[in-house]
Parts: C-alpha cells; sequence; structure tokens
C-alpha cells in the first residue's frame, strides 16, 4: 500500500538528503557523530539493534513530528529501507532486507538511555547546524549573545506513583536549545541555572 500524502515519511527523506545527491561537510552536520556519545545502557549480551541507530532513528522520527513512543515505533517501521540503511540498521544476510526493532525494544532503550548526555548531544547537533555568529563591527558596539532560560513540565509523565518530570532549558534567539537538564524532585530551577549555564 503506498504511503499517503501526508506520511512524515517525505519530511525525513528531505532531512536525510538525496540517495543519489551525497551531501557536504558543509551542508549538514551529522547526527551520528554527536549521538555516539550516548552511552547504550544494556547489557553488551544479545544485542541485536546497536543504541546509535536506534537513538538516530527515534531523533529523526520526533524530527518528523511523532510525539509518543508508539508515534517513533511506527514511524522506524514505516521508514523505507534505504533510510534504515543512512540510520545505521544493517542487513539481513539471508534476505538483504533490514528488520525494524519491535516497538518495546525502542522504548526500553529510550527509557533507559542518560537523559542529560541525550539532551547534551541533540544540543551540540543543532549548535554545529546554526551559522556561526556574524563579526561585529569593530567601530560599533559588541554584539552581545541573548539566551532566553524557561522550565517545561513534560506532558503525560506523571504517574499514580511519580510527580511530572520538569525541565530547565536554555535556547538562543536562533531557536538552538543549548542545554536542557531534569530538574532534581527535590530542587527548583533557580539553582539549576548555574548548572546549566556553565557558571
Amino acid at each position: 500500500m503506498p504511503a499517503r500524502t501526508s506520511s512524515p515519511i517525505p519530511s525525513a527523506l528531505e532531512q536525510l538528503g538525496s540517495p543519489t545527491d551525497p551531501l557536504t561537510s558543509s551542508d549538514v552536520a551529522d547526527l551520528r557523530r554527536f549521538l555516539i556519545l550516548v552511552a547504550d545502557p544494556r547489557d553488551a549480551r544479545g544485542l541485536r539493534y546497536p543504541a546509535l541507530a536506534l537513538l538516530c532513528a527515534a531523533v529523526s522520527a520526533v524530527l518528523t513530528g511523532a510525539r509518543s513512543l508508539i508515534a517513533i515505533s511506527e514511524w522506524i517501521t514505516d521508514a523505507p529501507q534505504h533510510v534504515l540503511g543512512v540510520l545505521g540498521f544493517a542487513a539481513d544476510p539471508l534476505t538483504g532486507l533490514r528488520p525494524v526493532p519491535h516497538a518495546a525494544t525502542v522504548r526500553r532503550l529510550l527509557q533507559r538511555v542518560d537523559g542529560d548526555a541525550l539532551d547534551a548531544a541533540i544540543s551540540a547537533y543543532l549548535q554545529a547546524r546554526t551559522p556561526p555568529p556574524i563579526e561585529p563591527d569593530a567601530e560599533k558596539a559588541p554584539v552581545r549573545r541573548v539566551i532566553a532560560v524557561d522550565g517545561k513540565v513534560v506532558r503525560g509523565s506523571r504517574t499514580a506513583t511519580a510527580a511530572a518530570i520538569q525541565l530547565l532549558a536554555a535556547m538562543d534567539h536562533h531557536g538552538v536549545v543549548l542545554a536542557q537538564r531534569q530538574v532534581a524532585s527535590k530542587s527548583n530551577e533557580m539553582t539549576l541555572l548555574a548548572i546549566l549555564l556553565g557558571w
């Protein structure tokens, strides 16, 4: 069955680039260079899917509009074979097809991965894609970098046994998240601000 015209897969392919026209390093920052620094929390025995491929797929799914673990898994399941190859999924030696992970595999990894390390990797990726600031004219006043800091509660994170997850993020005025950290349950945003900004 052909994909609907409203499918998020075409927009993902635009982000990944054309398979026939290779991208240069000046065109795009490779997400894998940043996500490889996020440690795999799983036991090394019996792993079928590398954490790097799963994380790249999850981030790609979110970039194209996925807002839940189910939506992320559906995006991965619907991704074309060449996209799975770009993301790092290996082909089966017998069939030549790239199998996709079960939704539970994706969920377990995303629940166990270090959230701060993942935030730092994605923030570094977004900063690498941001054009360098324009050099100020020596005769004019120096250009100041403006940073906005805001706290948010993660929708759907509250459960019967756990309080909602609170995040504090710093963003520049180009829309790039510079850093993001989870606010500890016994703390507040002001105590985390100095850590977030590296003071």
